[in-house]
């Protein structure tokens, strides 16, 4: 099998690449990435020792896609995944990465005739539809309940028919407008495809940063012992999240490329569930558990822009679809980036720190 992966020296793709020639020594990967994200040239030892080719390219570009081979599977990895990005008045280059970039992806897909797994985000879903859930406030997060008078949502979490009406940052744009391309695509070039929209992803060698990649920036300003702030919701730190290590997507992935006409034209909630779940201020006792430091966390009642109180997603389909379900937790996640760090912690300083 011959695979291309975008965003292939990105966290989640060179995950992906290195898990998958871990597994499959005999296929071939392409990693592509034009090394835009800080950090991103650190993978490109453990790329080339997995024995993953690097190919510094755009996907803006489509000319970069002349110079590549013929390949099985196209897993579309790359993005601007910042929600924040272009809200400061310049989305150009979030709508011609997100956007344009995917359907480059799809015409080369097309011109291979292979199949395509696209990495999407539970951020389709609007944010004042998610604003006006009902949910109960807990002592230490916020947690849906059962009675919605939407579709879609339980105490389970977000389900694949929650409304789509309404805004949902640039960012969440671009990806269901892209969502709705590979529909197209699937429908009138018979191309086989499955949207993953994953909720919150993490691990190892992810480059934390305020706006994407939470978990790994928390347990990094515990380990450093810098400050951080819990900002929004009164500031009570109970904003709510589930969280997906790497590795269990890559179980997932690896299901699809060996059964993509199981999941051919799925769309597909992927993400920690509530039994991988955790507000900022269980996240914060966790980190304080594992590195065993304690560090000031000021409060900012103020609402951040696009920023919604919890996200939980609802696994039922693909788990009913796959056998699929995440299985590493919560504490697992923050000692193996502890670790990480510990180990890398020269490297990484410049980055994290």
């Amino acid at each position: 099998m011959k695979i291309l992966i975008t965003g292939g020296a990105g966290f989640v793709g060179s995950a992906l690449a290195i898990n998958i020639k871990t597994h499959h020594p005999t296929y071939e990967v392409i990693c592509l990435d034009n090394l835009k994200r800080k950090g991103s040239e650190l993978n490109l030892p453990r790329l080339a020792k997995a024995g993953a080719v690097f190919v510094h390219g755009d996907i803006r570009n489509k000319e970069d896609f002349d110079a590549l081979p013929k390949v099985d599977f196209v897993i579309e990895a790359s993005a601007e995944p910042s929600v924040l990005a272009g809200l400061d008045g310049t989305p150009d280059y979030l709508i011609n990465t997100n956007l344009v970039g995917t359907i480059n992806c799809l015409n080369y897909t097309k011109k291979c005739g292979a199949s395509f797994i696209f990495l999407s985000t539970s951020r389709i879903y609007p944010i004042k539809a998610i604003e006006k859930l009902n949910y109960e406030e807990q002592k230490t997060r916020f947690t849906l309940t059962d009675n919605q008078s939407v579709r879609g949502v339980s105490a389970k979490g977000i389900a694949e028919d929650f409304p789509l009406d309404g805004a949902r940052s640039l960012y969440g744009a671009t990806k269901l407008a892209s969502e709705l391309m590979i529909h197209e695509y699937n429908e009138f070039y018979g191309m086989k495809t499955v949207i993953n929209r994953c909720g919150v992803l993490t691990g190892p060698w992810q480059m934390g940063k305020i706006d994407q990649g939470v978990m790994v920036l928390w347990v990094a300003k515990h380990y450093w012992q810098q400050k951080l702030a819990y900002i929004g919701y009164g500031g009570s730190g109970r904003q709510t999240r589930d969280m997906l290590h790497v590795k269990d997507l890559y179980k997932l992935i690896d299901y699809q490329l060996h059964n993509i006409d199981t999941v051919n034209g799925e769309v597909l909630n992927v993400g920690g569930g509530v039994e991988v779940s955790a507000s900022l201020q269980e996240l914060t006792a966790i980190c304080q558990e594992v590195t065993g430091k304690t560090i000031p966390i000021s409060q900012v009642p103020e609402n951040r822009a696009a920023d919604i109180p919890l996200y939980i997603t609802d696994n039922s389909k693909v788990t009913a679809l796959t056998g699929w379900k995440p299985e590493i937790s919560m504490k697992q996640i923050v000692q193996e980036i502890t670790d990480w760090i510990t180990e890398n912690e020269e490297s990484l300083a410049y980055v994290l720190k």
